[in-house]
């Protein structure tokens, strides 16, 4: 169950990317809105909203933006239309990707996601070409620091809260669950004292793509070109890379 951790570098260099862009608040705004519109505006009610709000909270997005972006769910404006879509396909020497969109305009945002893999050496594929490389699972990341345990005492803290899997690096723990855990075991690590810097339900890969340098740098491009979409909430992919080569290339 107890593991190192290959992906918490990738997670962590994707958080710092999105907030240096600045357009994070955005990118929870629309999922924040999403949520409301389809389950209602009162987050002890929908568990998809409550889920939103706080990975919007994680990024320091202000009470106002997120009760704004409720309000604005939950008052059925017109003409505010999105819907969610998954694009799929590989990334420079077939790294998979997945990427997830909230559009009010399916086609434009179809041709550029296109636009992005064909000019950053990947392709966009067929629904179901990559799905099958990753799982859906509960992330919850806490500061080694923070906990004050060593791994064996925090596994077994883990079990007992119904966590599946404990992940480690030189800096925090990382557990996994099933999503229809996720809730439970966030409660309960919150409730033994923990914080928790990382939380939500996110697409997992089952397999990684290790990549030289060069590789690495056109991977990165690649990500960072869809992440600069408006329209693209989340990217996923299975690059694994040395942490000394994302620092670089940063």
């Amino acid at each position: 169950m107890a593991g190192h951790s290959k992906w918490n570098n990738i997670k962590r260099r994707k958080g710092a990317q999105d907030a240096k862009k600045g357009k994070i608040f955005m990118k929870h705004a629309r999922e924040i809105f999403m949520a409301a519109r389809e389950g209602g505006g009162d987050p002890e009610m929908n568990a998809n909203l409550r889920l939103a709000v706080d990975k919007a909270k994680s990024n320091n997005m202000p009470n106002d933006n997120i009760d704004r972006a409720i309000k604005k769910a939950t008052g059925n404006l017109d003409g505010v239309n999105y819907e969610e879509f998954t694009y799929e396909g590989y990334g420079p020497n077939g790294v998979a990707v997945m990427v997830t969109v909230l559009t009010d305009n399916k086609n434009r945002t179809a041709a550029e996601v296109r636009h992005a893999f064909n000019k950053n050496d990947g392709n966009l594929g067929e629904n179901g070409c990559v799905a099958f490389m990753f799982n859906r699972k509960g992330y919850i990341a806490i500061d080694r620091s923070q906990a004050g345990l060593d791994e064996e005492e925090f596994l077994l803290e883990v079990i007992e809260a119904g966590g599946e899997e404990l992940e480690t690096s030189e800096e925090q723990y990382e557990i996994y669950t099933e999503p229809e855990d996720f809730t439970s075991v966030k409660s309960e690590l919150e409730n033994n004292g923990h914080t928790i810097t990382t939380a939500e339900v996110t697409m997992v890969p089952t397999t990684y793509s290790r990549l030289d340098e060069e590789g690495v740098a056109k991977m990165l491009k690649l990500i960072d070109a869809l992440e600069d979409n408006d329209d693209v909430q989340e990217v996923h992919h299975n690059l694994d890379a040395d942490e000394e080569v994302l620092e670089k290339l940063s």
